[in-house]
């Protein structure tokens, strides 16, 4: 039976309505907003008129294709083969840019393999935002459960009651309250290839073995070095959730699994890991959504590089958004990130339902 509004719930609704105008002027308006640009072709700065595409710009993103290329042969039928002794195959433009494929004007490619004497390329629409993608999921995957690790790790070592615990409390959960700016430019300096204190301390290890490392500045390096950075910045943050979970478990659970005679690992597996199923869900979700918004490190760090491969949507969105005045492509980005953080969620949501 539905509540009568009497004063105390006229007093609450007045304290909520605020906060619930400022949700809905700023979140809920500006994404329906969002919606409506990425079916136009609407530009930050432009004399020509906005026009309704529909769902083109979606079409321009996601656009993908396998194209097979086949050994070029000689009239004999033999395959033929350069001065090196390499297989020879068609120019993959004289596809992308023919009349009789239509439907892959304008695609680029993205990577490729090989298949027998046949050659395997994927190509793409938009292969910059295909690297974004790839690479804001490869973060998501490999922080949320490095990071998510290592702070129940450090929880459950400060989760005593000794003498100097709150230092070492402090000191794990200090980079979370430093500007990620800051933090970031910090990390940049530790990174250089010339004079970087890692490089510095690896050389010192090895005694001069080690060979300095432009860790930012080389493609295969860039990515898990903003990786590592951004675990160790945000691990003290998720450790604070952790540790509030252990301290709602009662002590009674750990006192009769030590007069079963249960070793640390039984204790941790049957009364520390159920009791921190809630807990574990929360961090999960936090820890994921961090993953998709990942922008500052990007843009302070690498801006986007080296070879586009450090590029994520977050960064993608900002840049075509207004470093290069595409409204609708940013906005078109931000409705593609919301749909795959929703369905994330969602997954996550009944993965961990109850049982």
């Amino acid at each position: 039976m539905a509540s009568k509004l009497t004063l105390s719930n006229r007093a609450g609704w007045t304290f909520v309505l605020p906060g619930f105008a400022l949700i809905f002027t700023f979140i809920v308006l500006p994404f329906f907003f969002a919606i409506g640009l990425s079916s136009t072709n609407q530009r930050l700065l432009s004399p020509n008129p906005t026009q309704f595409v529909g769902l083109e710009n979606y079409r321009q993103l996601l656009g993908l294709a396998v194209v097979t290329l086949e050994p070029e042969r000689d009239d004999a039928g033999k395959v033929v083969r350069n001065e090196a002794g390499e297989i020879q195959y068609p120019r993959l433009r004289e596809i992308t840019r023919s009349d009789d494929y239509p439907q892959y004007r304008g695609m680029r490619e993205w990577f490729r393999w090989q298949s027998g004497e046949n050659v395997m390329i994927v190509i793409a629409s938009d292969v910059v935002f295909m690297k974004a993608l790839v690479n804001t999921f490869l973060f998501v995957l490999v922080v949320a459960p490095v990071q998510g690790s290592l702070a129940l790790m450090l929880a459950l070592l400060i989760n005593h009651k000794v003498r100097g615990i709150n230092l070492f409390r402090t000191i794990y959960f200090m980079p979370v309250v430093v500007s990620i700016v800051v933090v970031s430019l910090l990390w940049r300096f530790i990174y250089d290839g010339q004079n970087g204190l890692l490089n510095s301390i690896l050389q010192a290890l090895t005694f001069g073995l080690f060979q300095p490392v432009d860790w930012l500045g080389n493609p295969s390096t860039a990515l898990p070095a903003v990786m590592a950075m951004s675990i160790w910045q945000a691990v003290g943050f998720h450790m604070v959730i952790w540790l509030a979970g252990l301290q709602t478990i009662s002590p009674t659970l750990y006192e009769a699994a030590a007069i079963e005679g249960a070793s640390k690992w039984q204790t941790f597996r049957y009364v520390t890991w159920p009791g921190l199923r809630n807990t574990a869900v929360l961090v999960l979700v936090v820890i994921t959504m961090q993953g998709f918004a990942l922008f500052a490190q990007i843009d302070v760090m690498t801006n986007g590089g080296p070879l586009d491969s450090t590029q994520t949507l977050v960064f993608q969105a900002v840049e075509r958004g207004y470093g290069k005045q595409d409204i609708s492509g940013g906005s078109t980005i931000s409705v593609i990130l919301f749909a795959i953080v929703l369905a994330i969620s969602l997954i996550q949501r009944w993965l961990t339902r109850e049982r």
